[in-house]
This record gives C-alpha cells, sequence and structure tokens, in this order.
C-alpha cells in the first residue's frame, strides 16, 4: 500500500472528493484533508493511500500537475514526518513570546 501527499488543494475540497478522483485510476484505501485544528478549516493538502502501489504510481503520472477544480494539484509519495528536536519555538525571537 503507498501513501501519496495531494498538494495545492482548495479549502472546499473534501475527502469524498480525493476519493472520487482517485478512484478513477484504482483502489482507494482512504483519503483525508488535513484540517487546522482550531478553525476546521482545510489546509490545502491531503493524503491518498491507494491498495496497490502501480496503480498508485500510475495516479502520480497522471495526476500530478493536473487541474483539480480550478488548481493544478501535487501529487506525489508522501514522506514520512521528520522527527523535530526539542520543543517548538514560538514567534517573538524563540522566546515564547515572553516581553524582556
Amino acid at each position: 500500500m503507498l501513501k501519496l501527499y495531494v498538494g495545492n488543494l482548495t479549502f472546499d475540497t473534501t475527502e469524498d472528493d480525493l476519493k472520487g478522483l482517485f478512484g478513477k485510476i484504482g483502489a482507494v484505501q482512504s483519503a483525508t484533508v488535513i484540517k487546522d485544528k482550531y478553525s476546521d478549516r482545510s489546509k490545502g493538502f491531503g493524503f491518498v493511500e491507494m491498495t496497490n502501489d502501480e496503480e498508485a504510481k500510475k495516479a502520480i503520472e497522471q495526476l500530478n500537475g493536473n487541474d483539480f477544480k480550478g488548481r493544478s494539484i501535487k501529487v506525489n509519495e508522501a514522506k514520512p514526518m521528520e522527527k523535530r528536536d526539542g520543543p517548538r519555538k514560538g514567534g517573538y525571537g524563540g522566546n515564547g513570546g515572553g516581553y524582556r
């Protein structure tokens, strides 16, 4: 099973939209649109898992750069998230936003 990254999505793209688009090429195991945890608004990207690696590679070839809902989408193999060292720093120079 191959996991694909799908980027440059419109903010109204749904998981069903992704299933429909990728389902034309092969069997879709799952489709997820990533949303902001505070606003619940789409972040403009998502992931699709296809059950067959050959179909997933065909989806990359056929869909990457193509127009979907008025935008040129990016489709490629998803890469694992890189491990981050230490806690995340906020803005304001990285001291957690405190005043000096």
